[in-house]
Order: C-alpha cells, then structure tokens, then sequence
C-alpha cells in the first residue's frame, strides 16, 4: 500500500506551469510534426491510434461490443464491434473517429493547463494499454506498443519540467494533427478514393449528406484546436 501511495502521489503531484515561450515552442515542434511531409507519415500512426481508439470507446460506451482493432502500415486501421447495424450506438461510434483525435487533445490541455503533466502522460499510457488487449494485427502491437514505450521513456527517465514540455508537445500535436486528417478524408473522397470512409459510412445511416458530416468533424476538431490553445496560453 504504501508504494501505491507513493506512486499516486508521484502520478497526482502538480507541475509547475511552463513559460509561455516554452509552451509556443512545444507548439511550433508539434506544428512541424503535422506539416512536414517526411515526419507526418511515422508520426500520423499517433493519430491513427487516437482515431480507432476512439471508435472502440465509443463503441463500448453505446453498449456495442468491440470484436477488435487493427492498425495498418499504410496509416489506416479499422475497429469492428458487434451490435445493432444501424441506430444511435452505430451513428456515434462511427462519427467519433474523426473528432477523436482533436477531443482527446482538448482533455490533454485541460489536464496540462491544470498543472497535471505527469497524471496526463500516465492517461495516456493507461489508454494504450487497454487499447493494447484489443489490437488484432501485428503491426498494430508494435504500433501501440512502440507509442507505449516513447511515452514510458518520457516518464519515466525525464525530470517534471521535461515531462511537461513532451505533455505538450503531445497534446498540440493531437489539437494540430486533428483537422489535418479531415482534410485529408475530404482530399480522398474528392478523388473518390474513400467510398467507405466515416463519412459516407454516416452518409447511408443517417441521409445526412457525407460533405455535411466532414464539416461536422472539422468544425469539432478547429475548436478543439481553438479552445485547447486557449487553455493552455492563458
């Protein structure tokens, strides 16, 4: 119990606030990360993760059960559950993927803002570890399990300060990455490269139009960006 009760403490224990030209620092890296071409295809699997790991939470908070999910090299993946084919559960499991992302950053800044850097790396360790019974691939295991060990490193061998800027660079690029992949989606369903993606998926169950929903995963993820940017620089 009682080294329970000091790791609690040591997960628990506030961190001071980093400077605000600490903080647009860790925002220009995590910018760099989403617009450079070379780095945006390894680190576009984070996203990925965030993106089918919110379809499965979704899934099971709608009652659905969750059969599995798989991670692909190409940067896609797919999460399957078993329930109803259409109604509300199906409807908010498939529309969550794309919001994911930008929802789970918007909770890290709350986190970050809060003082809470080290509490919001072990959240995130705790979320890749239940996604990790649920991985069906290979490549999906050394996807998760390679993030799980960064984010590990992180924590466990940088001191407070250094583990709030890696928080943060973290937590801006979920904020970041999060309306690129939108455009991405749109990119890819004006090339007619996406028939099944979310949004046309959403398309057939709800008679919303796809265009309409994509706007819907856009407008969710720039104010995430908006209000997650505001926390954390105010």
């Amino acid at each position: 119990m009682e080294v329970l009760g000091r790791f609690w403490a040591r997960v628990t224990a506030p961190v001071p606030e980093l400077p605000t030209e600490v903080l647009l620092g860790t925002a220009a890296v995590a910018a760099v990360l989403v617009l450079s071409p070379v780095l945006w295809r390894p680190t576009r699997h984070v996203v990925t993760i965030a993106h089918e790991g919110a379809h499965g939470l979704v899934a099971l908070a709608a009652g659905r059960r969750l059969s599995g999910i798989r991670l692909h090299s190409d940067t896609s993946g797919l999460t399957v559950s078993a329930g109803r084919p259409t109604g509300p559960g199906m409807v908010l499991t498939c529309a969550s993927g794309y919001v994911g992302p930008g929802l789970f950053g918007l909770g890290a800044a709350a986190l970050l803002a809060s003082g809470h850097a080290v509490g919001l790396l072990w959240a995130l360790l705790l979320l890749l570890a239940l996604l990790l019974v649920q991985i069906r691939n290979w490549y999906g295991l050394r996807s998760v399990l390679v993030t799980g060990a960064v984010v590990f490193a992180a924590t466990w061998w940088l001191p407070p300060d250094g583990q709030a800027a890696f928080a943060a660079v973290a937590t801006w690029f979920l904020l970041f990455a999060a309306p690129r992949t939108v455009v991405e989606l749109q990119g890819a369903r004006r090339r007619r490269r996406a028939p099944d993606s979310d949004a046309d998926q959403l398309a057939r169950l709800t008679r919303v139009p796809a265009l309409l929903w994509v706007g819907f995963f856009l407008l969710v993820d720039v104010g995430a960006l908006l209000l997650g940017g505001y926390w954390l620089l105010t």
